[in-house]
């Protein structure tokens, strides 16, 4: 199928929306800020009581986190899936990528990494199996696996939670149309990294979650995306978009015209160029002698 999108080498959709051009290339790349492990009760050397897993933390971030909150070897939770008995869908082929469902998980001298990973399954299966949900993935067109799919790449890449049914509306609209994705978020998570500084050369990662070089939604979720982002997933809004950039904090712009959306990143550059001239001659920033 033809794509209707502009050269690679021209334009490019990134993680929260934003754009870069590359024609020089320099490429204008968003950040992703690391959250720390989230627990609640302990001080010192006593146990949490509680471990909060927020929305849009991929599995290993998951996996870190239950080690530190139960105070085990780094790895041992991952070495447990194969004993939990996760009641994973059978596309998942044994990977809880995308079922690791964020919410307060409370913990005792009996929490194991087995029975937290079930936990946060078992909470997955009972926000994604429910008739809301599969109605919706029917709707259109994919099925619930494909829908968590989508709304991990929702949490990823909205800026806000009112922007996630459009970013939804605008995945959708590239699937349909036969475009790439091209979003920065599914080559973050290949690399395994938070701070994204993507490169044309990132671009041609030889992946299957490379949305530049691979067609239609990576083979898993990206992340353990909330029940916003899995509604914005299920039920987006009407819409043409195409494109979308986050031009200043809180002002995220939509739209279907790649002349309208070039105006848009322009703005962003500037606003990005006044950052770095302003934090060039902040006091705090400048160099000590």
């Amino acid at each position: 199928m033809q794509m209707n999108t502009p050269p690679r080498s021209t334009i490019r959709l990134t993680r929260r929306g934003r754009v870069a051009l590359i024609a020089t290339g320099a490429v204008v790349a968003a950040t992703a800020v690391a959250v720390p492990l989230l627990s609640m009760g302990g001080d010192g050397d006593e146990a949490p009581t509680s471990l909060v897993i927020p929305e849009g933390w991929r599995s290993g971030q998951v996996y870190a986190a239950v080690d530190k909150a139960l105070r085990m070897p780094a790895g041992a939770t991952k070495k447990s899936l194969g004993k939990a008995g996760l009641k994973l869908p059978d596309d998942a082929e044994g990977n809880p990528e995308g079922y690791l469902f964020p919410a307060t998980y409370p913990l005792d001298r009996k929490s194991t990494p087995q029975t937290l990973l079930r936990s946060m399954v078992d909470t997955a299966n009972k926000k994604f199996n429910g008739a809301p949900v599969a109605a919706g993935a029917q709707r259109n067109a994919m099925n619930v696996y494909q829908a968590v799919t989508i709304a991990s790449i929702v949490q990823s890449e909205a800026a806000t939670p009112a922007d996630m049914g459009k970013v939804a509306r605008v995945i959708f609209n590239r699937l349909e149309r036969g475009m790439p994705l091209q979003m920065d978020s599914t080559i973050n998570y290949a690399l395994n990294r938070s701070t994204l500084n993507t490169t044309q050369n990132d671009t041609r990662l030889n992946s299957p979650y490379n949305s530049y070089q691979r067609m239609g939604l990576p083979p898993t979720p990206i992340a353990n995306p909330g029940e916003e982002a899995m509604r914005a997933a299920i039920n987006p809004p009407a819409g043409d978009w195409l494109y979308f950039v986050t031009v200043k904090p809180g002002d995220t712009r939509f739209t279907a015209s790649y002349e309208e959306h070039q105006r848009n990143v322009a703005e962003f550059n500037r606003n990005q160029s006044r950052k770095t001239a302003s934090a060039s001659t902040s006091p705090s920033t400048a160099p000590t002698r």
